[in-house]
């Protein structure tokens, strides 16, 4: 997956984000809707997804060079931080956050990021547990693995790797995960939270927080800014396009069926997308002065964004690697700390 971000030319400054407590056991009402899956469809003749502009329109004279937004050196600054928590937490209490994990299958990408969150865990001292499944194994035994994750007491956050086989129902294995321990903020209470206004998931979403992260460490004012969300995932797009409304931007969500898609993102001071197609979002479709985060998928670090094209156009852009990936990992291994905490009562 690639989530890529786009920024005004506004003044680029570190600051700290502030840190939201969590509001514990809010119950969110259902929403039912007309579930249409995505599906992006490259042009034929063309490298961008939707316009049949050829590059070569868009013109790089006499354009600034966009701020590259280091995910690498702040993903760094939050793991020494989770590190030395988990460390007082240890002394204090005789406790060690856990992470466990539910693998399926043999996919090589799944296998890659697994190994990245287990080495991320080994680096700050949060104790990883993985429960690997065979590619043909039935839902029952996977929402039996992640059970056994629920009745561990030393098990304080839980992942389902995704994608899963397709022959499973995700959304049944996923909802089996407890929501005090749903480290990726994919629980419909913690999301239905996220979604209304005056309530707090326990946890947010790794990506769309490590997307905020990145925006408001780099000193960016979100209050009033046109943001476009491009994907409208569980994963990325959705979550990202409630948490910038929760920082009072003004957000347009685009998907496969939008019509004159570019039409909203050259409006918008911020671009974020999504949607697992390489170089989708091509320098004209970008407002000059507009912030962009990406993130990685397969083997081949490509962005959704033509990073070439819009680092000449936009104010403020993260790159692949070393953008939104790390700072995403991270976010995963705050949650994980933040559940631990909650758990033991230790602040």
């Amino acid at each position: 997956m690639r989530i890529a971000l786009a920024v005004g030319w506004w003044r680029i400054a570190r600051a700290k984000i502030a840190h939201t407590k969590f509001v514990r056991n809010l119950i969110c009402r259902p929403l039912l809707s007309v579930d249409s899956p995505d599906i992006w469809k490259i042009n034929p003749g063309s490298s961008s997804h939707f316009s049949s502009h050829p590059s070569s329109n868009f013109s790089a004279s006499n354009e600034k060079i966009g701020v590259v937004l280091d995910g690498k050196l702040i993903a760094n600054d939050l793991k020494s931080r989770i590190a030395g928590e988990v460390n007082e937490m240890k002394k204090a209490i005789g406790k060690t956050p856990g992470l466990g994990i539910v693998l399926v299958g043999e996919r090589r990408d799944s296998h890659t990021f697994i190994r990245t969150k287990v080495k991320a865990c080994n680096e700050v001292g949060i104790v990883s547990v993985v429960a690997e499944l065979p590619n043909n194994s039935k839902e029952g035994d996977i929402c039996d693995a992640v059970s056994r994750f629920n009745d561990n007491p030393s098990v304080h956050g839980i992942i389902v790797q995704l994608p899963l086989p397709k022959h499973l129902d995700e959304e049944k294995i996923m909802n089996v995960v407890s929501v005090e321990k749903d480290v990726d903020g994919f629980h419909p209470l913690n999301m239905g939270n996220l979604a209304i206004a005056g309530r707090e998931p326990l946890f947010i979403p790794c990506a769309p927080k490590a997307c905020l992260e990145l925006l408001l460490r780099y000193g960016m004012d979100l209050r009033g800014k046109k943001a476009a969300v491009v994907g409208r995932s569980k994963i990325v797009g959705l979550p990202t396009s409630l948490l910038l409304q929760r920082h009072q931007a003004t957000v347009s969500l685009v998907h496969a069926f939008t019509g004159n898609p570019e039409k909203v993102t050259c409006q918008a001071d911020i671009v974020v997308s999504d949607v697992g197609t390489p170089n989708t979002i091509r320098g004209h479709w970008l407002k000059p002065g507009a912030v962009d985060p990406k993130r990685s998928s397969g083997y081949r670090l490509v962005g959704d964004v033509c990073y070439d094209e819009a680092i000449k156009k936009v104010a403020a852009i993260t790159p692949v690697p070393g953008g939104v990936g790390p700072v995403t990992i991270a976010m995963l291994l705050s949650n994980t700390l933040d559940s631990a905490k909650r758990c033991y009562d230790f602040t």
